[in-house]
């Protein structure tokens, strides 16, 4: 019977010598603060010819935080790699001969890469705000403000919440291809198109991205149809990466590897 510190040792020994998985969360990283940092750096430039009630909604946190659209992607990949990996290369059957307490082997798993993912959403989160702020000049907040650390924090939470949701959809269907083929148009195209739609809104702010998103909102969309708050929308993205989860444990002990 392996002992849960080795099991973790070695999910840690997977993770850090695959290199995908690596570059896939300096890309996270990498993407979500270029891409943050060159809208603030626009909105700074053109903050004059927004209407006035634009000026008056104005919220720069979320705007720092807008990376995050693309951002997600990368850690999207990374969970499923550190999942799909092994099944794709058939590893799967020894980890599994390794490890036999099935429910111990992925719950691991998800801890260590989880972990990570977190780690790297925080630290992505913050260099996100500051340089964001920085750009944005006489527009700009301090992580003092009201609700300002709660909605910066809530982003790297948000970023690596994605990922371990990534990790559950990637064991239940046992295919890096397939969950990827899923999750990237899910994230980057129906979702959006979604909440674009005013007859589909109230569907699409269930969805994880939607919900999980409204955690780094400072400042309230009083246009928008959306019935809860930042802490109630992460709780539904919470919702969504215990259901998966559970799934992926449930179907791991049933199947064959």
């Amino acid at each position: 019977m392996a002992s849960v510190p080795a099991v973790l040792t070695s999910e840690w020994t997977k993770i850090r010598t695959v290199a995908s998985t690596i570059w896939t969360l300096l890309i996270a990283l990498v993407v979500t603060v270029a891409m943050s940092a060159g809208l603030c750096a626009l909105m700074k430039s053109n903050f004059s010819d927004l209407s006035e009630k634009d000026k008056l909604t104005f919220d720069p946190t979320a705007i720092s935080m807008s990376g995050m659209v693309l951002g997600q992607l990368a850690m999207i990949v990374f969970g499923v790699l550190v999942v799909g990996n092994e099944y794709s290369s058939g590893m799967i059957r020894t980890s599994l001969a390794a490890v036999p307490q099935r429910t111990t082997f992925l719950l691991s798993k998800i801890a260590v890469a989880g972990v990570l993912a977190l780690v790297v959403g925080q630290i992505t989160a913050f260099c996100s705000f500051f340089l964001g702020q920085a750009l944005l000049g006489d527009h700009r907040t301090t992580l003092g403000s009201e609700n300002v650390l709660r909605a910066v924090a809530g982003g790297g939470l948000y970023m690596g919440l994605i990922g371990i949701f990534a990790m559950g959809v990637a064991s239940i269907l046992r295919s890096s291809m397939l969950s990827l083929g899923i999750l990237m148009p899910l994230f980057f195209l129906v979702s959006p198109i979604l909440n674009s739609v005013s007859q589909t809104q109230k569907i699409a702010q269930y969805l994880p991205d939607q919900a999980g998103q409204k955690i780094t909102q400072v400042v309230t969309d009083t246009s928008s149809d959306v019935s809860y708050g930042p802490w109630a929308g992460l709780a539904i993205l919470v919702g969504w990466v215990v259901l998966f989860v559970i799934g992926a444990l449930i179907l791991l002990r049933k199947r064959d590897a």
